[in-house]
């Protein structure tokens, strides 16, 4: 099956340092993939080498199955097929909006005025800015100038829709409606998308797979169902999820029954599905990193084998829920709570060393490699 664009062996040098080592994934038509990771990882360097502003060291990126770096790269014609909204607007403030949503289609795809008008408005009437067609960008709030900037590459109505963190000038509110505006705007139109981004949210509810990058490597792609509940290692499951994983040094233990993990003092379960698939492994007992999330840690009322006692340090009162920092035993910990599973006396929040015992939900328990993270 040939894809729409396909990524092979892509490398990307700055001096000695390797922004992109050896990437790889493809994108099928009308997929939304999202391209997470911190500052560094390589994220927007991949995207500027697809836009080709950056022309990588070695490596294909095939567009309908030909390479765009073989032969005589015409990066005008390329771009013509490639839209591009950058994290500043890039607007021009001497012209109208509408203007600027017509100028893209005149001079790169040599479509009349007309038609460029035409197009252009149908698109403004379409995310409701047609009111603002005579005004200067200047005149707009920054989700506005947004939409224009998102509306001025869509209107070349491109095979690939780049997107490098349009988001993050906005403050949470426009970010969360913008959000919301670019999947409905997914949902009226065809075309492909990546999408740039350091905000996980932004990944998680955008996307149709996740690339996550690291250091110019890509560490997982997934859906992310996938990223969320299967991380490929540590750093993985560090980054996806809010508040973050937490992390200790454990123990596993095989015993003549099957498999348990010793962590804080307790001995944790493991559900059949972790003890069917390290018996499958031959996995022997040896020292892990055990991970479990947040929300995946419940209170007890009286201590047990399974339990591990705490003191809270912070308790953060969220609406629906409470998020707790305790210390257990010198360990940093932090729990996500429904307030409807907390006694009435504690749903507005738990005092400074309020004594309180947990486990572990033995079906979300993820293990790790202790040396290598995986």
């Amino acid at each position: 099956m040939e894809h729409l664009v396909e990524i092979k062996n892509l490398r990307k040098h700055f001096g000695r340092l390797e922004v992109l080592n050896d990437i790889q994934f493809h994108i099928d038509k009308g997929d939304v993939i999202t391209v997470i990771g911190s500052s560094g990882s390589g994220k927007s360097t991949l995207l500027r080498c697809i836009n080709l502003l950056e022309i990588p060291d070695a490596g294909e990126i095939l567009i309908h199955g030909k390479d765009i770096l073989k032969g005589d790269i015409d990066i005008n014609k390329h771009r013509a097929s490639v839209g591009m909204v950058f994290q500043s607007f890039n607007l021009f403030n001497n012209m109208s909006v509408l203007k600027n949503c017509m100028i893209g289609q005149m001079t790169v795809l040599k479509r009349s005025r007309e038609e460029s008008q035409k197009k252009a408005e149908a698109f403004l009437e379409k995310v409701g800015m047609s009111q603002f067609a005579g005004a200067s960008p200047a005149q707009l709030s920054g989700g506005q100038r947004q939409r224009v900037a998102i509306g001025r590459a869509i209107v070349r109505n491109p095979q690939v829709f780049l997107m490098d963190e349009p988001l993050s000038n906005l403050d949470a509110k426009l970010r969360n409606q913008m959000r919301a505006e670019i999947i409905k705007l997914r949902q009226r139109i065809d075309t492909t998308f990546i999408y740039v981004t350091h905000d996980q949210t932004e990944a998680m509810t955008l996307g149709d797979r996740i690339v996550i990058m690291k250091d110019g490597f890509i560490q997982q792609i997934g859906t992310p169902q996938e990223v969320f509940e299967h991380p490929i290692n540590i750093f993985v499951a560090g980054f996806i999820g809010s508040p973050q994983m937490n992390l200790f040094d454990a123990k596993l233990i095989k015993t003549e029954s099957g498999y348990q993990v010793e962590v804080q003092g307790a001995v944790m379960p493991l559900s059949k599905k972790i003890q069917s698939s390290l018996a499958a492994k031959s996995v022997p007992s040896q020292a892990v990193k055990l991970g479990i999330r947040p929300e995946h840690i419940h209170l007890e009322e009286t201590a047990g084998t399974h339990t591990i006692s705490s003191k809270v340090d912070v308790s953060e009162m969220m609406g629906s829920e409470i998020h707790l920092h305790v210390d257990a035993n010198g360990k940093d910990v932090v729990l996500r709570i429904p307030t409807t599973d907390l006694a009435e006396e504690y749903r507005g929040g738990m005092g400074y060393g309020t004594e309180i015992l947990f486990t572990f939900r033995e079906d979300l328990i993820h293990l790790f490699d202790s040396e290598s993270g995986a």
